[in-house]
């Protein structure tokens, strides 16, 4: 997870990550995210997100996140870590998550 802090008009340039799903919370002000599908349609799809939005980019896609306002914003994101081969130890994502171990190993198990 990261916390992102964007300036007023700031961008997050466009990328993508290989092996991992995003998901963005948006904790104060109000921006403009969006991916692009892959070939051959290569459509974006974007939207206006406010202050307890959530938006998830999809693996491998192309995405991006623009503070649209005069303020600054704040999101949190996170990548998917659930279902590595080999798996993450339970203990690790346990703790780190501050989750039980049972509730770990019931979404991996749905890997």
């Amino acid at each position: 997870m990261a916390r992102i802090d964007y300036a007023p008009w700031g961008i997050v340039a466009p990328h993508y990550h290989p092996r991992a799903t995003e998901i963005l919370t948006v904790i104060e002000g109000s921006l403009e995210v969006g991916f692009v599908t892959s070939n051959p349609d290569n459509r974006l799809f974007s939207k206006i997100l406010q202050k307890g939005d959530v938006f998830v980019f999809p693996v491998g896609l192309v995405h991006f996140q623009r503070n649209i306002g005069h303020m600054n914003a704040v999101a949190i994101s996170g990548l998917i870590v659930f279902g590595s081969k080999p798996e993450i130890s339970t203990d690790i994502l346990a703790k780190a998550f501050q989750i039980d171990k049972n509730i770990v190993q019931q979404i991996q198990w749905r890997f």
